[in-house]
């Protein structure tokens, strides 16, 4: 990992760069002012650049041997978690979320709910640019489990088509809004939709309850163990105040976090 006082360096330098271009491409003068014609072209001339290439698709949902169809934990023979996020809320703190984690060399799972993607797109090549895993956490975030099948696989699929327009693909996992546990019904149409297992979790931080940042950190450091899956939400400021000290915490009894396909490979 750079060091932070280097890699301020490195920002600040990057910026002056950034600046210079900027201001080498800026043309002078005033609306009024002749410009000289632009010379034309011959087949000496130096080929125009080629376009930047588009940022490759991202992980495919795949399917992990010997897991079942819903997976609440990962191994419990190796030193890692899998901290697990849901994807909805204010953007400033899903951004003060994902730095932190990566401050603290912790990479991390986000389920994004579709509308959320609607409303702030940019997020979902974040959270991939940062090295984390995406995946989908439904359209509209409401009770999958009572919904008819119609209407519960167009909310997977609904965010999935998201997901693909955004990044290339659907996302590596799928977690059910509203619930725990996945019906059969929910793990059929999840399956359907290209997800071969759905994400549970076997630790609740109960942070969507604003308990304060502390009751956040102890519900997670009480229960978690090797191979947990966790459940954190990015639309609560509790959670954000937590982080430092959860992470620390994991650090001291050498658990890493990492994406939840790391965890199971």
């Amino acid at each position: 990992m750079i060091p932070i006082d280097r890699r301020s360096a490195l920002r600040a330098a990057a910026g002056a760069a950034v600046a210079g271009a900027l201001a080498t491409g800026c043309t002078g003068g005033t609306e009024g002012t002749a410009r000289p014609a632009a010379p034309v072209p011959s087949s000496s001339a130096t080929p125009a650049r080629a376009p930047a290439p588009a940022a490759a698709p991202a992980p495919a949902p795949r399917r992990f041997p010997g897991q079942p169809a819903e997976i609440g934990h990962g191994p419990r023979d190796r030193a890692r978690v899998a901290l697990t996020f849901h994807g909805q809320g204010d953007p400033a703190t899903a951004t003060a979320l994902l730095k932190e984690a990566e401050r603290a060399g912790a990479r991390i799972t986000v389920l994004a709910v579709g509308t959320w993607l609607d409303e702030h797109p940019s997020l979902a090549r974040r959270i991939l640019d940062g090295g984390h895993d995406l995946g989908n956490h439904t359209l509209h975030h409401t009770d999958i489990s009572a919904m008819a099948e119609a209407e519960a696989y167009a909310e997977i699929t609904g965010c999935a088509e998201r997901l693909r327009r955004l990044t290339g693909s659907i996302g590596t996992w799928f977690r059910p809004s509203r619930t725990q546990h996945a019906t059969p019904l929910v793990r059929r149409l999840a399956a359907r939709a290209g997800y071969p297992h759905v994400l549970s979790y076997d630790v609740d931080s109960l942070d969507f309850t604003s308990p304060g940042a502390t009751a956040v950190t102890d519900n997670v450091t009480e229960r978690v163990r090797e191979g947990s899956v966790v459940s954190l939400h990015f639309g609560y400021a509790d959670t954000v105040a937590a982080l430092p000290a959860l992470l620390d915490a994991l650090d001291r009894r050498g658990l890493r976090a990492v994406t939840t396909t790391e965890l199971l490979t």
